[in-house]
């Protein structure tokens, strides 16, 4: 692996391109993802840790040569926020056994999503998070995972936790804590808000305004077209739907210009390679590279 930090993209699972090739097994995940001229790839663990860890450590090996970087998506059970102390407990086992199958795999970033508001306001739902985030970094901790980054991750539903300055609040709790900026979630959870180079910026500027680290030029992005209706994300689209936002290109641009260096997940509808490489070229055109 290089030490070097670059800015990488990559996949959220695998495209349908992969079982069209003829490839079937996680093992054939790094051949099939530097095929593709890709060097990152976001192990999907929604509905739950159940790849092994001496498959993980076998996908690292092979990984390791051709310079892909892992990342790891805990279960969609998570809810730091719930009204019910077992089930925020229970989000801290998640993301332990996401830890342990990230690091398996080399990797060092677990992506997860906060949880929703539910019957409480926004605000107590934030400082259930909060606290169980605390409770999360010290049982990575002892548990000997220090070396991990939690990402949680901006959400698509207005009624769900995971507004853009919520999120940067969850990363106040700890400095390793980075955030995963999800733009087809906030341009859906806005209806429409992300508009231009401009609305991009903003965004940009915010994170940058409030971590004040390195977090705001290494953060971790999912990214593809999403159909939103009134109360925010409706489903994933491919790049070829362009009638559903946002634009990729202005955010490609921006990373090139600002020379950020964030890992850049696409979570397009089955054709996540084929977008990863749409926004690697358009921001090595941004670079002239």
């Amino acid at each position: 692996m290089s030490e070097a930090w670059n800015i990488r993209f990559g996949t959220a699972g695998t495209s349908d391109s992969f079982a069209a090739q003829g490839y079937k097994s996680s093992l054939d995940v790094p051949e099939y993802t530097a095929k593709m001229g890709l060097n990152a790839f976001e192990y999907q663990c929604g509905r739950g840790v159940r790849l092994g860890l001496d498959k993980a450590a076998k996908m690292a090996a092979l990984a390791a040569p051709k310079d892909i970087l892992f990342s790891v998506h805990a279960p969609y059970y998570i809810s730091m926020s719930s009204l019910e102390e077992d089930k925020r407990l229970n989000s801290i086992q998640y993301l332990l056994q996401s830890a342990a199958v990230c690091r398996a795999l080399g990797g060092k970033r677990i992506i997860f999503h906060s949880g929703s508001c539910g019957k409480q306001s926004r605000e107590a739902a934030l400082e259930k998070a909060l606290d169980t985030m605390r409770r999360a970094v010290e049982a990575l901790d002892e548990a000997g995972f220090a070396d991990m980054t939690l990402c949680p991750e901006t959400m698509g539903k207005i009624g769900q936790l995971g507004t853009l300055d919520e999120v940067l609040a969850l990363c106040s709790v700890d400095k390793r804590i980075t955030p995963c900026i999800d733009f087809g979630h906030l341009n859906a959870r806005t209806l429409g808000g992300i508009r231009s180079k401009e609305d991009y910026a903003a965004i940009l500027d915010r994170m940058a305004e409030k971590l004040g680290d390195q977090r705001a030029e290494r953060f971790h992005v999912h990214f593809s077209r999403i159909e939103y209706s009134a109360g925010g994300e409706k489903r994933h689209w491919t790049f070829a739907e362009t009638q559903f936002g946002p634009e990729p290109q202005p955010l490609m641009e921006l990373l090139a210009q600002r020379q950020l260096t964030p890992v850049v997940i696409c979570e397009s509808a089955g054709t996540q390679a084929e977008d990863a490489q749409t926004m690697q070229q358009m921001y090595c055109a941004a670079r002239n590279v």
